[in-house]
């Protein structure tokens, strides 16, 4: 009989974890910019770094459409870093932080797995250092001052009918998708309609992981259009004149957090937008933070490379000169034969037909690094259920493809362990090598172009269709100047089309979107296709139904 595999929380309980002043120490980190929260977590001041110049090349880990299989991107990210570390290379990881909603829905944490995590893992997945709490409490004071600016007589004529800002929660909350504010009479404010969208969501958290710096923030919050006026010209924070409190509110939380690997590698795990609903990037500023310390930078983009790959090229790299020198593409048998057709208890069985059916996911992400002037690596991220003549086969695909590609045992082999030192070897090469980085569209194209540009290049679609409300917002948005921002699709992560149940590499379809939102602190478009939700709702058995503590206060069921 096999023996049970530990858990994730197993090992990163059994770890031996470093004081934080050791790993800042071994970064390079002066002391006095370290401001600790407790003995293993803290958080950089960038001011104590500023004499430091962004050196590090950026290797961006993504990863083929997810699937209910696991592909491990966060398990690679950490381990890639790691084997990295152990070739001689010096290397800093940039995480986000992970979101409650998913921790304690279906998704589960985000900081890796088995031998290559981040510790504590326990806290960065539950409060960690109180960023989220930060950005949440952010926004829902610029409501709560929107709404009391109405109540106190409406001196900037806001239509409430026409607010396209809402208050947020970081959960899963489908009950609050659509409310009704105000209730109860005059004293209690204006009546409008309102609604919650997910902390990681909101435009304060895409503002906060693209800001520069705390002048850039501030000035990037006072952007932000929260809705319009009775003659329907936008209203900005700044016309508020409250960016100052908000930014007051973020001065702590925007400073990186430092954490460690298993393997002791050091680790900036700081800000968390999804990439189906956002740009699904770590903060500006953590990257930049890792570039001054470390000579290559080990990051990643959130759900497949159609969603957070791309909104890095395009939304991120743009932003402060972070583009890629390489790419990693995280594919696993298990997956790749879902994109088969194969159900998720069969995928244990060796089936080269559906592998090979499945692999057309793989070869159209592939493909797509490529249009970025970036060449890409395959780590295969291995599981004790694959095969031998699985891997072979795929390995054998790749080369055939003229794609270098490694297999990747971090889970059980991390840790600082040889599991990833193979597919360390190809990233350094990579890296090594030359780099005509570019991005997909060019800002002076209209947003209808981007996002048919996007649809086309990236998804395979036929077309794009616009709904008469988005046919509106265009006219909106190139009234009101804003045509020259980059495109945020918030799309299914599932597939490549807007319908979640389509896998592997649909062709002949049209991209849907039904309405477009003006991000204009963060810099962007967010599109909104198919039935993508700014809300997520539970699954019928929470993660959290699995979840305690032990009488000494020890986490239960995290994983």
């Amino acid at each position: 009989m096999m023996s049970r595999l530990p858990t994730d929380l197993e090992i990163a309980r059994a770890a031996r974890i470093r004081p934080i002043d050791e790993i800042a120490a071994a970064a390079g980190i002066n002391l006095e910019a370290l401001e600790r929260y407790g003995r293993y977590k803290a958080k950089i001041d960038p001011a104590g770094l500023a004499a430091l110049a962004p050196h590090g090349k950026v290797v961006l880990v993504s990863a083929m459409s997810p699937t209910p299989a696991g592909e491990g991107k966060s398990t690679t990210t950490v381990g890639l870093g790691d084997s990295l570390a152990r070739a001689g290379h010096r290397v800093m990881i940039a995480l986000r932080e992970p979101s409650l909603g998913p921790v304690l829905g279906m998704k589960g944490g985000a900081t890796g797995g088995g031998y290559s995590q981040v510790l504590p893992m326990d806290e960065i997945n539950l409060h960690f250092t109180g960023d989220f709490h930060a950005i949440t409490s952010a926004n829902n004071a610029l409501m709560a001052l929107v709404d009391n600016h109405i109540f106190q007589g409406n001196e900037l004529n806001i239509d409430p009918r026409r607010m396209t800002f809402k208050r947020v929660l970081d959960m899963n909350d489908r009950a609050l998708r659509e409310v009704v504010i105000g209730l109860g009479g005059p004293s209690q404010g204006v009546p409008r309609e309102d609604g919650f969208d997910i902390t990681v969501a909101s435009e304060i958290m895409a503002v906060f992981c693209l800001a520069t710096d705390l002048a850039d923030l501030r000035d990037r919050l006072g952007r932000i259009t929260f809705g319009y006026t009775y003659d329907r010209s936008p209203v900005t924070v700044a016309d508020l004149g409250v960016q100052g409190a908000l930014t007051l509110l973020l001065k702590e939380a925007i400073k990186p957090n430092l954490v460690q690997t298993i393997a002791g590698t050091p680790a900036l795990v700081h800000g968390g937008p999804f990439a189906n609903i956002a740009h699904g990037c770590n903060s500006l500023i953590a990257t930049q933070t890792a570039r001054r310390l470390a000579d290559i930078v080990v990051t990643e983009a959130g759900f497949g490379a159609d969603l957070g790959a791309e909104k890095f090229m395009d939304i991120k790299a743009r932003s402060a000169g972070v583009a890629p020198s390489a790419v990693v593409v995280v594919a696993t048998v298990r997956a790749l034969k879902m994109q088969g057709g194969v159900a998720k208890g069969q995928l244990t069985a060796p089936d080269l037909a559906a592998l090979e059916a499945g692999v057309e996911n793989l070869r159209r992400h592939v493909r797509n690094v490529e249009k970025f002037g970036v060449t890409p690596v395959v780590a295969i991220n291995k599981f004790a259920s694959d095969s031998q003549e699985e891997l072979d086969w795929l390995l054998a695909w790749c080369a055939a493809e003229g794609v270098r590609a490694a297999v990747a045992d971090v889970w059980g082999r991390g840790g600082g362990g040889d599991g990833g030192d193979e597919l360390a070897a190809l990233v350094a090469q990579v890296v090594a090598g030359p780099n005509s980085f570019r991005h997909l569209y060019p800002l002076d194209m209209p947003v209808e172009e981007k996002i048919r540009t996007i649809a086309q290049e990236i998804y395979g679609a036929d077309g794009v269709e616009f709904s008469v409300p988005a046919l509106k917002r265009l006219a909106d948005i190139e009234r009101n100047g804003w045509s020259h921002l980059p495109v945020c699709m918030a799309k299914t992560q599932y597939s490549f089309t807007d319908d979640a149940s389509r896998l592997g590499a649909p062709k002949g379809f049209t991209i849907h979107v039904r309405d477009l939102l003006p991000k204009t602190g963060a810099g962007f478009i967010v599109a909104l296709t198919g039935a993508v939700m700014t809300m997520p709702g539970l699954p019928p058995a929470p993660a959290a139904m699995r979840m305690d503590v032990d009488d000494a206060g020890n986490p239960i069921g995290l994983t």
